[in-house]
This record gives C-alpha cells, sequence and structure tokens, in this order.
C-alpha cells in the first residue's frame, strides 16, 4: 500500500492537469495545434495576465497620488545618473524635489543632447546615464530631421510592465473574447541595424520579432520567416500563414497604417497565396536562402479545401474580407490615433468591417507616455503613466516664449492643450517631445489626454498655423463631394518648399492626394478639392 501522503499529491497533480486541460480545451478554437504549442500559449496567457492585473491595481494606487509618484519617479532618474558627467554637470545628488530640478535644469531640444549622444555611439560611458544603451534609437522624423535617442533596460521594461501589461488587461476586460488560445497575426519586421562606432546598434525602437521573440508561438507567422531580409517578402509569408489558419483571433501591429499596407498586399496578391495553399507549396517567387525555404516548405501541406473556401471570399469582394477569412476575428489592435487616423478609418470602412478596433499605447522612441484603459471608446484617449515619465506642461499660449513656465499633472486644467516635456528613463531631461495634447479629464488625479498635432507638423504659408487634424478633416470635406471617392493616403506641403517645380506663385499649399473609386470626374468636381 503507498504512504497516503505521496498517493494524495498524485492525485492532487492529476485532478490538476484535468483542471488546466478542461481550460484549454474551452479556449481552444480551430485544429493542427500541437500541445507544447497550446500549453506554452496557455502558461504565457496566464502569466501575462496575472501580471496585467498586478500592474493595474499599481496604476490605480499611483492615480491617487500623483504628486507623490511624480516626485519619486523624477528623483529615482537623477539619483541612477546622478555619477554621470552630465549628472554632475547638473549636480543631480544635491536635487531634492521637481522644484530645485526646474529651478536648476534648463528646458531642453535636441540639439542640447546630440553631441553627448555622439560620444556615447563613440564608445564613451556614463555620459548621460549610468549604464550602456540597448540600442540608439532613431526617431521616425515625422515633424523634422530624424534623431538619435538613448534605449536602455529600464526603458523596455517599463514599457512591458506598464504598458503592454496593462493594455492587455484592459483588452480582456472590454473583450472577454480575446482571452482565448486563438493565434494572433501580428505585421512587424525584423528591421536593419547598423553600427555606430563603439559597436551599439542603431536602428528603430518598435516592437520587432527580435524584441518578441519569447512570444513568437503565439503568432501565425512561424519563426524562419523573420530570418527573410525582404519586408515585402515577409509580408507576404505573414499573409500566407494567417490564411492558413480560420481561426486567427486578433490582427496586431504597432500602428493601423501597416495593417492597412498589409490589405492592400492581400488585395494585390490574394491568387498566388491561394494557390500556395492550395498545392502546398511557398510561391517560388520569393527571395528565400534554400534553408529558409525548407524550413517554410515543411510547415506546409496542401489544403484545396481551405484554398476553396479562401478564393469564394475573395471573389466576393474585399469589403468586410477580414471577418469572411477569419470567422472568430475578436479585434484589431493596432494605434489609430494621429497620423494613423486615416488608416483606422479606411480599415472600418472597408477591410474590417465589423471588427472592434483598440488603440492601447501612447509612445514615442523616448518611452511609454500613456495607455488606454477605455478600449471601446471611439475617442483615442489615454491616461498618462506617472511612474513612466516625469511630465511637465506647457501651456500652448507660451510654446514660443524664450523662458516659458511649465505646469505639473496635479495643476493642469481640463480642455486645455499642452506640448509634453519628458525627463525619461534613458537620459533625456526636461525635453520638449514636440507632442501636443488636450487633456479631456482625469482618472482620480491622473489626467487623460487626447494627441492634437505635431508641433512641427503645422502649415503656415501665411501665419495661419493649420494643424493636420484640422487639415485632414478638410480634405476628407472635399473629398466627400466626390461621388464614390475613397481618401487612401495624402501629402500635404507649404509651396515655399517646393522651389521652381511649381513655377512662380503666391503662398499656398501644395496638396498630393491618393484616391480609390473615382472615374471620370468633372472639372466642377475637380475644383472641390
Amino acid at each position: 500500500m503507498p504512504p497516503p501522503l505521496p498517493a494524495a499529491l498524485g492525485v492532487c497533480s492529476l485532478a490538476g492537469m484535468a483542471l488546466i486541460w478542461r481550460d484549454i480545451r474551452s479556449k481552444m478554437k480551430g485544429e493542427n495545434r500541437t500541445l507544447s504549442s497550446l500549453l506554452s500559449q496557455y502558461l504565457a496567457v496566464k502569466g501575462v495576465g496575472w501580471l496585467g492585473r498586478r500592474q493595474r491595481r499599481k496604476l490605480e494606487a499611483d492615480t491617487l497620488n500623483v504628486k507623490q509618484v511624480q516626485e519619486e519617479t523624477l528623483l529615482k532618474r537623477l539619483r541612477k545618473n546622478a555619477g554621470t558627467c552630465y549628472g554632475s554637470q547638473y549636480d543631480f545628488s544635491s536635487i531634492k524635489d521637481s522644484d530645485g530640478f526646474r529651478a536648476r535644469h534648463p528646458i531642453t531640444t535636441y540639439e542640447h543632447y546630440s553631441e553627448l549622444i555622439r560620444r556615447i555611439a563613440a564608445g564613451e560611458e556614463k555620459v548621460i546615464i549610468a549604464e550602456k544603451p540597448l540600442i540608439l534609437a532613431m526617431t521616425s522624423g515625422t515633424s523634422g530631421p530624424s534623431a538619435m535617442l538613448l534605449s536602455t533596460k529600464d526603458t523596455n521594461t517599463e514599457f512591458f510592465l506598464q504598458g503592454v501589461t496593462v493594455c492587455l488587461d484592459a483588452m480582456r476586460r472590454a473583450f472577454p473574447a480575446t482571452d482565448s488560445l486563438q493565434r494572433t497575426t501580428k505585421f512587424f519586421y525584423s528591421p536593419t541595424f547598423r553600427q555606430s562606432e563603439a559597436g551599439i546598434p542603431i536602428g528603430p525602437n518598435s516592437s520587432t520579432p527580435a524584441s518578441s521573440r519569447h512570444m513568437l508561438n503565439l503568432y501565425t507567422t512561424p519563426a524562419p520567416a523573420f530570418e527573410v531580409p525582404s519586408e515585402k517578402d515577409t509580408l507576404y509569408l505573414h499573409l500566407l500563414f494567417a490564411l492558413k489558419d480560420p481561426s486567427v483571433g486578433t490582427l496586431e501591429s504597432n500602428f493601423a497604417s501597416t495593417v492597412f499596407y498589409a490589405f492592400s498586399a492581400l488585395q494585390d496578391r490574394w491568387q498566388e497565396l491561394v494557390e500556395d495553399i492550395e498545392r502546398g507549396k511557398v510561391s517560388s517567387a520569393l527571395a528565400l536562402e534554400p534553408k529558409v525555404r525548407s524550413r517554410l516548405d515543411a510547415l506546409m501541406k496542401p489544403d484545396p479545401k481551405r484554398a476553396t473556401e479562401l478564393r469564394a471570399h475573395f471573389q466576393d469582394g474585399f469589403r468586410g474580407i477580414a471577418k469572411r477569412l477569419w470567422p472568430h476575428l475578436h479585434l484589431v489592435l493596432a494605434v489609430d490615433s494621429g497620423s494613423n487616423q486615416i488608416y483606422g478609418e479606411m480599415l472600418r470602412e472597408n477591410y474590417c468591417q465589423g471588427v472592434p478596433f483598440y488603440s492601447p499605447f501612447y509612445a514615442a522612441t523616448e518611452g511609454l507616455i500613456g495607455v488606454n484603459l477605455w478600449p471601446q471608446e471611439p475617442n483615442r484617449r489615454y491616461m498618462l503613466c506617472p511612474r513612466s515619465m516625469f511630465c511637465e506642461f506647457l501651456p500652448e499660449s507660451s510654446l514660443e516664449d524664450e523662458t516659458p513656465h511649465t505646469l505639473l499633472m496635479e495643476e493642469v486644467k481640463e480642455g486645455q492643450n499642452y506640448e509634453l516635456v519628458i525627463t525619461n528613463a534613458s537620459g533625456l531631461f526636461r525635453y520638449r517631445i514636440g507632442d501636443i495634447v488636450k487633456v479631456v479629464g482625469f482618472h482620480n488625479q491622473c489626467p487623460i489626454v487626447e494627441f492634437q498635432y505635431r508641433q512641427g507638423q503645422m502649415l503656415s504659408v501665411r501665419g495661419e498655423k493649420v494643424s493636420e487634424a484640422l487639415f485632414l478633416d478638410a480634405l476628407k470635406k472635399a473629398v466627400s463631394q466626390w461621388p464614390g471617392a475613397q481618401l487612401v493616403d495624402y501629402c500635404c506641403a507649404e509651396s515655399g518648399i517646393m522651389g521652381d517645380s511649381i513655377g512662380g506663385s503666391d503662398p499656398h499649399y501644395q496638396v498630393f492626394i491618393e484616391l480609390k473609386g473615382v472615374r471620370n470626374l468633372t472639372e466642377e468636381q475637380r475644383y472641390k478639392v
């Protein structure tokens, strides 16, 4: 007779395994999943879910005492970097509070840091930050020249804990169906990095396959696809393996524009993709290394039934195609505010009709700024994260002042516009990031903001200061005057930067637009734009 304790433990273990398996089975959709794949996804989802609930509780507590939390965040940054050349210059070790910091340290722009970052790129240590940066992160340059900033382990950790886990918790509260073991199709790519003189990688700081390597089993795209250097070919593989799986639950990307361009590629290449699924082979048109092609082909098998289904869906047209291809699709997870607003609107009107969207973060190369705790609301609002950055606010009326006075989180007013000034975990102190936000409310004591425009994106040929949001609204009204027209993309430039290409004329805006559905416009319709 076995000893009673081991026997009891064995029974409990079996019962626990049975409960876990029942839970896994209840969350499954689709077939062709291995036990190890399901189990690893199950554990990852449970782990991130636990972290998200914990971080949400911490965040809620922080919003009840924003002034103290902001002071703690600032002093933590200053103490950590007090021993650097920069910290010694401004005597960080003697600063006791935010008032002392603001009195001693000037408001800065990128020019203040460019030479310091050049020294770091050349290999000098402890210039601005105490640790060696993970990468030298290039900004997108949407409102001026691209800048090179530092990205650190602290920046990434904060983004994951205070951003990713909290937003996943908000997502599952708002959309309970996403708490499943369906796979996600995530459109992201392996960027090309160059090296600084000291061997520090230089490139983008957005989510990449390498930074998500422990989570790749959650996605439909297999790991070998991320070894393909061509973004065009990687996109084809994203689409191919997504189409193979009718149980996809979420479409995800950093930005809505990336999702839109994926659907545009799908519309162009669907016949080739369907043929690959029918034959069980990856298209020979893709420039793949033999070993990569072999590994991808090993994951393919002829599936004429799925190919027939897909062909019928595509022949029915592309409006609402996402829900027909993936009947269990619950969500599109991508930032669709700011300059991505137009892409979110086009996706909702066309390819992704009937699918909810969630724009989770307000973030930049500088780090995590805010989180969207209200996924189902149509207006994209973000609560500022009080432990991610120390935030100051320049009133919109004082942006041109030589020595403007900043406000703190507890001092801003609802309904007012401000430029954000941040002190982050990666060596930026009282830094003007150029984003103009509107305070639209408070969550306890913490400001909730809506992005308005980038400081460098104002159009002003005669001093009128037209924001991108205002311009886009006017452009959409103009396009609506054209029967059947759909705005795909646009660009607007002040005539002064166009040079001789436009001939001599008074200052004006030069507008370039891409439209769909337009045929045989009359002169009157052309004039309306």
